[in-house]
């Protein structure tokens, strides 16, 4: 027997051990003999289904499927049936075995669950994303059973682990959709731990240099900030004690995810961010009392100990979070001067934290939480809606997915939640369609309000409807909830699709008349022209009269203004083009470019206007219809649903600098005003560092001093350097860079 041989029986007989530790681990694994037998049964046959198969790591493929069963099993708590379909979830895709062979070995459940897990090979409209229909048919295998969701969350966590081996465009494309999807989901159905990890794993692999920077400097803040922590805690453990409860008293960072966020939303340096660290309390409650009751007990405690903020309480004990999160959390001065968040939790509350939905399951006799069932009610209408694509729809289900909730009442004192950010007529929908097909107004309280007011967490609302009002298609610039906007496009979508077609065959008319045809260099011009981000609007707008194109040949005579940088609106939603089959556009071969800035103009690049990165930034590149490459920062928004939703057209990018060109940005100075601090800036700027400036704009408020600078660079190195040697000026407080939408200059 060859070595290799040894060393691969060796491999399956750890796999087969893992299973066991699985089985013998968690309790719903072995409550019954034939559950057992079926994840042994199913673990033979993704082994025997498997056997040959190697990871691009090298490792044997079987150990994948067994890790996420781990993961089923251990970190989100489910049973047998959600093991055995986690052993078997990549066979239908990557064997020879059907769903059949499965249904009739197993069961009609497991069959089903693997289904829902397995990828579509194909899409039938060319025109649609791969993977968004890919996340379609997920959720609507969700809808059937919750448990699909959950185990491809386990899936995505484990590859996520294991992503170092991939190369660069399939690691920022994971990365993203990871970030853009299936976090926010995690977060959603509550599994704040599996949210937390991916969220991080995302950021490592997209950042690395961000990512490491972070965690070296917390390491080094958690030795600093130990002494801190042990005043506040022996304190309290005493109290306790004498209080009779039992309990567990841990100390935890904010993830490295959640520092970086913040320090972009912000503005800010690691060292201006004071709730780093937490502590959590979970007790066992007592028989005698109820869980609140406890958590205020302990609250009193705490504050009869520490001072607390009382701007910074949150009571998610009396109102949990619509994914079932319950706790009281509080921020107390300690003796060193130093705020500190304490989490207040039942062991209930943090297993239903940490586990989610199955956690939920456990405490309410396998009944799924309301909220849930409410979100999951929300998402089937999405999937009903016949009239999104699968790129308005993967818009829809990312406005479901909100990290900050409302807590909005009724006149008869109904809570409601919603995100952040809603409207009076979001509110309007909310209740019902009808309510807001009807909706004229709102009564804030008490207050007449517009359809487009903003509304606040605590505002009680009464919708005002009128039976001669009839909706508007413009309403939906001003809804910010999924369901609003899907019950506006339907309302519309007969009248709206007879308009667009309308609209096509004017623009076809016209283009006649100088013997063109629609193509995708003539759409990009007219989409570029009226200013629109994707053909069925411009379409829209043109057949509804909104748009006149009667001078259609002289916008398509137009030509960009800069022979170095193309700017044009980029399509993030609807459909694209149609593409004629000559002008499809060739994706290169190779994934990983380098471009230069001191290339000749037939280099094909363009400078995203949303981010505008310059050379040196982390970047990444979109590779559209035409073959342009579109060059975003790879912390983009528009590139991480771009990374998440076209991936097959996403390309790893370095871009090199000669400093043949420079780069108009835009940084921000405040601080302390003192006689001579602007003169000191601009010596610094353009006679230390010999940096040109275009304009700069100084204002002064009661001492402060908030200054705009717009300067040519040549690359993020050089920008970096700047801003280090301004931050040594006495009295400067933060410089940042903040995006501006400008062409490169020859320097």
């Amino acid at each position: 027997m060859s070595e290799e041989s040894i060393t691969t029986e060796q491999d399956e007989e750890l796999a087969r051990s893992m299973v066991q530790d699985i089985i013998v681990r968690n309790p719903l694994c072995h409550k019954s003999d034939e559950s057992v037998q079926m994840i042994r049964k199913a673990f033979e046959l993704a082994n025997d289904a498997h056997r040959g198969m190697r990871r691009r790591s090298g490792e044997l493929y079987i150990f994948h499927p067994v890790s996420v069963a781990r993961i089923v099993a251990e970190e989100i708590g489910l049973g047998a049936t959600s093991v055995t379909a986690a052993l078997l979830h990549d066979v239908v895709e990557d064997t020879e075995l059907t769903l059949q062979d499965l249904e009739q070995i197993f069961n009609p459940k497991v069959a089903q669950i693997v289904d829902g897990l397995t990828k579509l090979d194909v899409v039938i409209d060319q025109q649609e994303s791969l993977q968004a229909e890919n996340l379609r048919k997920l959720l609507m295998s969700m809808i059937e059973d919750v448990r699909v969701i959950l185990i491809k969350l386990a899936d995505r966590l484990h590859n996520m682990r294991t992503l170092n081996s991939m190369p660069d465009h399939k690691r920022f494309r994971i990365s993203a959709e990871t970030l853009y999807i299936y976090a926010p989901v995690a977060y959603r159905l509550g599994l704040y731990a599996i949210k937390t990890e991916l969220e991080d794993l995302s950021l490592k692999n997209e950042q690395p240099s961000v990512y490491k920077e972070i965690y070296d400097r917390l390491q080094v803040f958690k030795k600093d900030f130990q002494c801190v922590i042990d005043s506040v805690r022996d304190p309290i453990q005493k109290a306790l004690d004498q209080h009779g409860y039992t309990y567990t008293i841990k100390a935890r960072s904010k993830s490295i995810h959640s520092i970086w966020r913040k320090m972009q939303n912000k503005g800010v340096q690691f060292e201006e961010i004071y709730d780093i660290i937490a502590m959590r309390i979970v007790f066992e409650p007592k028989s005698d009392m109820l869980e609140k009751t406890q958590c205020w007990d302990i609250y009193s405690m705490i504050t009869e100990l520490f001072r607390p903020n009382p701007d910074r309480l949150r009571d998610w004990v009396s109102t949990p979070k619509s994914n079932g999160y319950e706790a009281l959390h509080t921020t107390i001065m300690s003796p060193e001067g130093r705020w500190v968040e304490v989490q207040i939790r039942s062991k209930r509350m943090d297993e239903v934290a940490e586990r989610g939905l199955a956690a939920h399951w456990k405490y309410k006799g396998g009944r799924a939480d309301s909220e849930v069932d409410s979100w999951l009610e929300g998402i089937r209408k999405m999937l009903d809606s016949a009239s999104q694509n699968s790129m308005e729809f993967l818009d829809a289900f990312k406005l479901n997915l909100f990290s900050q909730e409302l807590t909005i009442f009724t006149p008869q004192g109904d809570m409601r939640v919603m995100p952040v950010g809603s409207t009076a007529l979001d509110f309007a929908f909310e209740i019902h369609s009808k309510i807001g097909f009807h909706c004229i107004g709102a009564k804030v309280n008490y207050k007449l309000e517009p359809l487009s007011y903003t509304l606040k967490s605590g505002d009680q609302v009464e919708i005002i409807t009128s039976e001669n009002q009839k909706p508007k298609y413009e309403w939906i610039n001003f809804c910010t909830t999924a369901k609003a906007r899907t019950c506006i496009r339907e309302a519309f979508k007969e009248e709206r699709r007879r308009v667009i077609e309308t609209g096509m065959q004017m623009v076809a008319e016209e283009l006649a008349k100088v013997k063109l045809s629609m193509n995708a260099r003539i759409l990009h011009k007219m989409l570029t022209h009226y200013h629109f981000d994707n053909r069925d609007d411009m379409y829209y707008s043109v057949g509804s009269g909104a748009t006149d194109i009667s001078e259609l040949e002289k916008a398509l005579r137009q030509k960009s203004s800069n022979k170095w940088i193309k700017i044009w609106k980029l399509n993030f939603g609807g459909k694209d083009d149609d593409l004629d089959d000559a002008e499809a556009a060739k994706m290169p071969k190779n994934k990983n470019v380098v471009i230069s800035d001191a290339e000749d103009d037939k280099q094909k690049y363009v400078i995203a206007p949303c981010c505008k990165p310059i050379p040196g930034d982390d970047v990444v590149a979109y590779v559209d219809e035409t073959g342009n490459m579109i060059l975003h920062s790879r912390a983009c928004p528009n590139a991480v649903k771009l990374m998440s939703s076209r991936g097959d057209r996403i390309i790893s990018a370095n871009w090199e600098s000669h400093k043949v060109l420079s780069y108009l940005v835009e940084i921000v100075i405040n601080g302390i005003d003192r006689m001579g601090i602007v003169s000191e800036i601009t010596g610094v700027i353009s006679q230390e560092l010999h940096v040109k400036m275009r304009s700069l704009n100084f204002e002064e408020h009661d001492g402060i001093f908030v200054g705009t600078i717009f300067l040519y660079t040549y690359n993020a190195e050089d920008l970096q350097q700047l801003i280090t040697a301004l931050r040594q000026i006495k009295g400067i407080n933060q410089v940042t860079r903040r995006d501006t939408a400008e062409d490169a200059s020859n320097t």
